[in-house]
């Protein structure tokens, strides 16, 4: 019985890790990179937990000397109920929307090879959240009852000298 919950328990966790792989979409755009560019090592893909979300390490060869930058954006929104002087929720609510980022800053290639760090954004905590919300009426003060939920994100990978991304991953 013990092992069957335990191999239930790998293969719930398994189809997560699916799931938010899955929901993903990756586009790679060759016209976006030095001639000859190709994944050398790991695989660049990236990962939801939660309202966390983190790409790969991953490392490309046949870039030449060319520089390139990774970044990643990820939206949150939540419903942001208005507060009164009474302490009852107002009429005024909204969906409020919050963008964290991260980049890797400029990569330099080695001998024709590019590696690329992993990247990651953790979700803002519901006072980062709401420092960014305002109500209608200055004296009302911001709630979000129902939660932050992970919104969109992407991902771009992008040479110096290039007019778009070469990787692009968006999600969830």
């Amino acid at each position: 019985m013990r092992s069957r919950l335990v191999a239930l328990g790998t293969v719930l966790a398994a189809a997560a890790v699916f799931a938010a792989l899955a929901a993903a979409s990756t586009t790679v755009d060759p016209g976006n990179a030095p001639n000859g560019t190709h994944l050398q090592s790991g695989d660049s893909t990236c990962t939801v937990n939660g309202l966390d979300v983190s790409c790969s390490t991953y490392e490309l060869a046949g870039v030449g000397n060319a520089d390139a930058t990774a970044n990643l954006s990820v939206t949150y929104s939540a419903t942001v109920v208005c507060i009164n002087g009474g302490g009852k929720p107002s009429d005024s609510q909204h969906q409020g929307t919050s963008t964290s980022s991260t980049s890797s800053g400029q990569l330099e290639p080695k001998n024709g090879r590019l590696a690329v760090p992993g990247v990651s954004v953790s979700a803002p905590s519901e006072q980062e959240f709401l420092s960014q919300q305002s109500c209608s009426n200055p004296n009302w003060t911001p709630t979000i009852p129902g939660g932050i939920t992970l919104q969109s994100f992407t991902y771009t990978l992008t040479f110096d000298g290039f007019g778009g991304a070469y990787i692009t991953i968006t999600g969830p």
